[in-house]
């Protein structure tokens, strides 16, 4: 006899594409036929003590609509797809157990495939193939290593900007190692949901907008709200609290790294906010691309009025169907 695996929603976009919004909504208008519970698929979210350049949910918010992978590590700390894999199935298993239904709300859009499709079989790190890159790119830059990093895997450094550091290092580290592109290696571990690697019905949603004018508008519209609520100040208590450097993966968020260069005088006051802004627009435009390749993506306009209301009306028809 045959057991229908149960349902799992990924509600995706890019940011400020008003997606916490729309899983709060989802959360009341479904209740109490069906009742969701929210887990992030948020790689800024998972610090403590960063929550207004994070837009993470206040506390009002997360006491009605409790978030799973939020507040997990302090800042000091790094946190990995693998991290983010173990502990979604944890919360996964544990929601439907209870005989709710998961709804995975983000866009750390690494995160999504690392969870549908598993670990790549990537190399170890190597300490000493490790520093002499990172010895090299002190000498000629990272957007130098970046055009590096294009010559031996395009398609892994057309998703990369010139200045990610980490992920360019770790790119050219595993091709060094393998002798094989990162991309490919990804590859070989398909490039769908395989059921013996994530054992649940998967359904993704990714809100997309029609007019990226309207887009750009909002993220320029809410770092500004961040800054007045106070970004400034929350980057100088945690440098004040933590034993920070601007390479950690926290403070190389975007947001954060342009305040930590206005602190330390790299950056005036407009030029940290122009610079901030344009960051967010690259990150939405990066999620965008990947939402775009990504395999058995539902897509919704996220500007469309109607959009509450059609998403709830899609959800309804998977949840009767099962």
């Amino acid at each position: 006899m045959s057991h229908k695996a149960p349902p799992v929603f990924f509600l995706l976009g890019p940011t400020a594409s008003g997606k916490t919004a729309l899983a709060c909504h989802l959360v009341d208008v479904l209740a109490p036929e069906v009742r969701l519970e929210i887990v992030s698929v948020d790689s800024a979210l998972v610090y403590r003590d960063m929550d207004i350049g994070t837009a993470k949910p206040n506390a009002s918010t997360q006491a009605h609509y409790p978030h799973r992978l939020i507040d997990l590590i302090p800042p000091t700390q790094a946190y990995s797809a693998a991290d983010f894999r173990r502990d979604a199935m944890a919360a996964i298993e544990q929601i439907i157990a209870r005989g709710a239904t998961p709804l995975l709300v983000g866009g750390t859009m690494m995160y999504v495939k690392t969870l549908l499709e598993g670990l790549s079989a990537l190399p170890l790190a190597d300490q000493s193939i490790r520093n002499a890159i990172q010895d090299e790119a002190a000498h000629l830059g990272w957007p130098a290593m970046h055009a590096r990093l294009a010559l031996v895997d395009a398609v892994t450094a057309a998703r990369l900007a010139p200045n990610d550091r980490q992920r360019i290092q770790r790119a050219l580290e595993v091709f060094e190692i393998s002798g094989v592109p990162m991309s490919a290696l990804h590859q070989r571990g398909g490039g769908e949901a395989d059921a013996s690697v994530f054992p649940f019905d998967s359904h993704l949603f990714a809100l997309l907008p029609s007019d990226r004018a309207v887009l750009h508008a909002r993220i320029a519209a809410r770092f500004d709200q961040m800054l007045e609520a106070g970004l400034v100040a929350e980057v100088t208590a945690l440098k004040s609290r933590y034993a920070l450097d601007a390479e950690l993966p926290s403070m190389r968020t975007v947001g954060y790294r342009q305040v930590w260069q206005m602190i330390e005088g790299e950056l005036g006051d407009d030029a940290m906010r122009d610079h901030a802004i344009a960051a967010t627009r690259q990150l939405a435009k990066r999620q965008m691309t990947w939402l775009r390749s990504m395999p058995g993506v539902e897509t919704f306009d996220c500007l469309d009025p109607a959009l509450n209301a059609l998403v709830e009306s899609r959800l309804r028809a998977i949840l009767l169907r099962a």
